[in-house]
């Protein structure tokens, strides 16, 4: 390891232009002769459009257009699609309603657009939009998914018969009933994920540019996959051409799953950019972004496990209501099927799994993948469910997660997954340790001498990265592969420019990409760039999601690398006089084995552009790219466990100690893995205490607004006590695993466990609010 290269604790090289005020986001882009766009929304969760007025708004200054939802379906602007197709356990498709950019005809949740006023400024569309009168015939509308599912509830889409999308089932349901036949214990738990807002730090935006005399279109989007915005918006929306259409994604602040969609928003902005013949900018403010943005969760399950005389689970039921919301979202199908139901396994040897997911409309936001899509709602049921069985069998919670840990490598679990290689003894006995397990029992007495009641909780999660290979997720329905791409380009002079398919949203990509460069060639990172997140200059990628950048990105770079740098060493040895065998890299130098022969990499790309002195046959240049579509998921794991006290008198929750090991594989800057998992642990500790999306029965958000959903702060979370375990992926080069997701999958359950394990009674929901936990313990 170089002081730069893998496993260096690097300082991010991105950070100078963040912490100076000069990242350069889409709100900050600005155009000649741009227009800004302010949109009209649906305060009804349900309603018919019957006329829109705008004739007040067109006299107002400043105003360019008003454009509505008939205007765009009229120019046959496509529907929003869902991009994983899953197939009902009865083989019928799933059931998808139609979503226009903005509704013409009927809204089905607050906030969504059915009008647009284009002006001069933000501030005078925003006067605009005042001014146009929307006449709606209000339905009737439900947001809760069993309601929506029973007899004469109001109807979403006519495409979908009862609100159902789908009734999906995995496993083997007659083992699993044999199981339980046979069970010497059978411990039942009913869980509700609850709903999430994302609230990225910069808000979703977009700046369309049609440009007539080409024909053209750029779009600037806040997009986790510029790539694959750029595909869906030409192939399925028919917006543009692909060949006619640039999509830009600048600085991402914060995505975490929000943004991997396309919205309607930047679909009306190019729209209406090409009507008004100008720039069409907008950016989104807060109550928009708690309105329309993706929310994510929100699952309300059912689920048994069966367990034999020696406390070994033996059989695992599970019924899953997922709500989706008013529409399906471009991913939204699979997060509570392939995303969620093939981690039922966990870290535990399970024979026999079944479980089936009903998909369900309601009066709602959509909802889509968010921070861990899918495995956090899995690790929750599981992880709460071995908590409520070490209660019921009476058994150490550690020690019944032991006894049933998977040991032996690779492991086929049930429900699809393989899982290639894991040490879950290693993360259990590293956490154990480091929060003193063995002396809790003598601090929970000490904290009751003292009228408060103390927890302990622990969460064994694993989940998948990487989603791959392309072909088993395209047989498994998914509209896309999941491979990514990589150019790297060695300059005359010997800097070097990476163009990565991979998009950063605040992960230190530009730093640990550089990281890689460094440790293979010996060259500082100053001399490494890295391209992203423009259609025009990166070959087509897949974007970045489910902790795959440095798995599948970052191999391909490495492949890509590996291409430049056997080329580079056919011309060094050629200058040299020396077998292409002997050359070996070392500090930025390409040397003869055993002797003192070099040529610096400068020295090499200025041989391939000059071209004056290359091996016969070669093309001049240096320059290779790659495509990596990996064989397998990556399997991150690791063991969580937090220590709480609880006052009776409040229901407040105070955190004693969190202690996280977690085997994310090779670490290619542990500085910024560790960013991650403070992260995630945050968005997990918040899911637990403090965040849920409420809407009322008419479908009418409650929390929509930060004075209503309730952010974690920094006098909320604990220090956290991280460390490592590591077993080497063997399904990438690099042994890489993944670490974006971690601390949002395992946290929710080591703090819910906690605190029922305070507390002594094991029925509490998320958010565990002081309120909430005070009705709980004072229940009779």
């Amino acid at each position: 390891m170089g002081v730069e290269g893998i496993g260096a604790r690097v300082v991010r090289k991105e950070d100078k232009r963040f912490i100076t005020g000069k990242g350069r986001y889409v709100d900050d882009i600005k155009l000649m002769g741009m227009t800004h766009a302010h949109f009209i929304r649906s305060p009804h969760a349900h309603a018919k459009v019957k006329k829109i007025d705008s004739s007040a708004a067109l006299k107002m200054p400043g105003v360019v257009a008003v454009l509505t939802g008939q205007q765009i379906v009229d120019d046959k602007v496509g529907n929003l699609i869902c991009g994983w197709a899953i197939t009902s356990k009865d083989g019928s498709p799933m059931k998808m309603g139609a979503w226009p950019a903005m509704a013409p005809e009927t809204v089905r949740f607050v906030g969504q657009a059915v009008a647009v006023v284009i002006a001069e400024s933000k501030n005078l569309a925003r006067d605009a939009a005042e001014a146009v009168v929307v006449d709606y015939e209000e339905l009737p509308a439900v947001a809760d998914v069993h309601a929506a599912i029973k007899s004469g509830a109001p109807q979403l889409h006519p495409e979908a018969p009862d609100n159902q999308v789908y009734d999906w089932v995995i496993g083997d349901e007659g083992a699993t009933d044999a199981a339980f036949a046979k069970a010497a214990n059978v411990v039942k738990l009913d869980v509700t994920n609850n709903r999430l807002a994302p609230n990225a730090m910069e808000p979703r935006a977009a700046i369309a540019d049609y440009d007539a005399a080409e024909e053209h279109f750029t779009l600037y989007t806040t997009s986790q996959n510029p790539h694959v915005a750029r595909l869906v918006l030409s192939a399925f929306y028919n917006i543009a051409p692909e060949h006619k259409l640039r999509v830009i994604a600048p600085d991402v602040g914060g995505g975490f799953g929000s943004k991997i969609f396309i919205y309607p928003e930047e679909m009306v902005a190019l729209w209406a950019s090409k009507k008004v013949g100008r720039p069409v900018k907008w950016t989104g403010d807060r109550t928009e972004a708690f309105l329309t943005d993706a929310h994510g969760r929100d699952h309300v399950t059912h689920a048994e496990m069966a367990f034999d005389a020696n406390n070994k689970i033996t059989g695992f039921k599970v019924k899953t209501y997922a709500n989706f919301g008013a529409y399906m979202s471009l991913f939204s199908s699979s997060v509570p099927t392939y995303l969620y139901a093939t981690l039922l396994s966990g870290q535990y040897n399970i024979p026999a799994i079944h479980a089936e997911v009903i998909g369900v409309y309601t009066n709602t936001t959509p909802v889509d993948a968010y921070r861990g899509a899918g495995r956090p709602e899995a690790s929750y049921l599981i992880e709460r469910l071995m908590e409520t069985a070490a209660r019921q069998l009476k058994v150490d919670p550690a020690e019944l997660r032991r006894t049933n840990f998977i040991t032996q490598f690779p492991h086929q679990t049930p429900v699809i997954m393989a899982y290639d290689t894991g040490d879950f003894n290693a993360s259990l006995d590293a956490a154990m340790k480091a929060i003193d397990y063995a002396g809790f029992p003598a601090r929970k007495a000490q904290a009751k001498s003292q009228g408060k009641l103390r927890g302990i909780g622990v969460s064994c999660y694993i989940e998948a990265c990487g989603i791959a290979p392309s072909k088993a997720v395209g047989s498994l329905g998914a509209g896309v592969g999941l491979w990514e791409s990589a150019e790297v380009r060695v300059n005359p002079v010997g800097t070097i420019e990476i163009l990565t398919g991979s998009h950063s949203h605040g992960q230190g990509h530009e730093t640990t990409f550089c990281q890689l460069v460094a440790e293979r060639l010996g060259v500082p990172i100053s001399q490494v760039s890295i391209v992203h997140g423009d259609t025009d200059k990166v070959q087509f990628g897949m974007g970045t999601y489910g902790s795959r950048s440095a798995a599948v990105g970052l191999t391909a770079i490495l492949k890509a690398m590996e291409k430049m740098e056997s080329k580079a060493k056919k011309i060094a040895a050629h200058a040299l006089e020396a077998s292409e065998a002997d050359i070996v890299i070392e500090n930025g130098e390409f040397k003869v084995t055993g002797t003192d022969k070099a040529i610096a990499l400068p020295m090499v790309a200025l041989a391939a552009y000059t071209a004056h002195n290359l091996p016969d046959g070669m093309e001049p240049g240096l320059k290779e790219s790659a495509f990596y579509d990996p064989t397998n998921f990556t399997f991150p794991a690791g063991t969580y466990i937090c220590e709480v006290e609880v006052d009776p008198g409040t229901g407040k929750t105070s955190f004693v100690n969190f202690v996280a090991a977690d085997d994310f594989g090779r670490l290619i800057n542990p500085m910024i893995v560790e960013g991650q998992v403070h992260g995630g642990l945050v968005q997990g500790i918040g899911q637990a205490l403090l965040e849920h999306a409420i809407y009322d029965a008419n479908g009418q958000p409650v929390t929509a607004s930060f004075m209503d959903y309730a952010m974690p702060r920094a006098d909320d979370v604990p220090s956290f006590n991280l460390s490592h375990t590591t077993t080497l992926c063997p399904g990438n080069p690099l042994g890489i695993k993944g670490c974006g997701e971690a601390g949002a999958i395992g946290a929710s359950a080591a703090v819910i466990n906690a605190i029922t394990d305070a507390i002594g009674k094991n029925n509490l929901e998320m958010p565990a609010t002081p309120d909430r936990v005070w009705r709980t313990i004072h229940a009779a």
